[in-house]
């Protein structure tokens, strides 16, 4: 079976290091492959390279070094714009169109890749159902009229709108507050195993990532310092995961 997605020995370099300047290496030899249907949660502090690594998979930024390989084709063979159509992003900010409706917001990227109206409507109301939104509720409002969960529901059900087989998500509950927060990530780990998705989730909470990732990837100082099992990831000697398993 083809894997959702393939990173191979990724880097990403400033120019001013190629020039004699201050830049440097963000990311460097970074490797995974995520399946169908696993989330594999990207890990690590602040500056450590995870929405790098994001940003580095759906060509937000081009890589320095290595490839990245989407159901089983290669990202930089495919123009950036249509790339991106194939991979579900879900930001922290969310980004939904205030002048837009739900629906439209929702229904934006398979518009753009011309569905018929009939087919985007039904789309729209599965989606908005899936992620706990009444269609006939929530459809036609904008999104100031939605609580920030509600708002970060939308940008769940937009990013998987055109059925993609890549969900990118860069610390999509990070905003939001406690409470609200544990029940995403409550109805977050039970969609997980109804999508079908290959997903990388990033995030710099423990306890997060434990919840929802089925494999943990530590990134530190740009590289993959540890990939394997929550179960694996809990047992490791490695002195960074033990920092962060102290923390939590």
């Amino acid at each position: 079976m083809t894997a959702a997605l393939e990173v191979r020995g990724l880097g990403y370099e400033l120019p001013g290091k190629r020039e004699g300047g201050r830049g440097g290496h963000l990311v460097q030899d970074v490797s995974f492959t995520v399946a169908a249907g696993e989330t594999l949660v990207l890990l690590g502090r602040s500056g450590s390279g995870k929405t790098t690594t994001l940003k580095l998979i759906n060509r937000l930024l081009e890589p320095t070094a290595g490839e990245v390989v989407v159901a089983g084709e290669r990202a930089a063979g495919v123009p950036a714009t249509q790339l991106r159509r194939r991979i579900g992003y879900v930001i922290q900010e969310i980004g939904l169109f205030p002048h837009f409706t739900v629906e439209r917001n929702v229904g934006l990227v398979p518009r753009l890749e011309g569905w018929p109206p009939a087919r985007i409507a039904a789309r729209v109301r599965e989606l908005l159902a899936l992620v706990g939104l009444d269609p006939g509720g929530f459809a036609g409002r904008y999104p100031h009229e939605l609580s920030g969960g509600q708002r970060q529901r939308v940008g769940v059900a937009r990013a998987l709108a055109a059925d993609p087989p890549l969900l990118l998500l860069d610390e999509p509950f990070g905003a939001l507050d406690p409470i609200t927060r544990v029940e995403l990530q409550r109805e977050f780990q039970a969609l997980e195993g109804r999508l079908d998705k290959g997903m990388v989730f990033v995030t710099h909470d423990v306890r997060e990532g434990l919840l929802l990732g089925t494999r943990i990837g530590l990134m530190h100082e740009g590289r993959l310092a540890f990939l394997g099992t929550p179960p694996e990831f809990r047992e490791s000697g490695h002195p960074e995961v033990r920092k962060f398993l102290e923390a939590a």
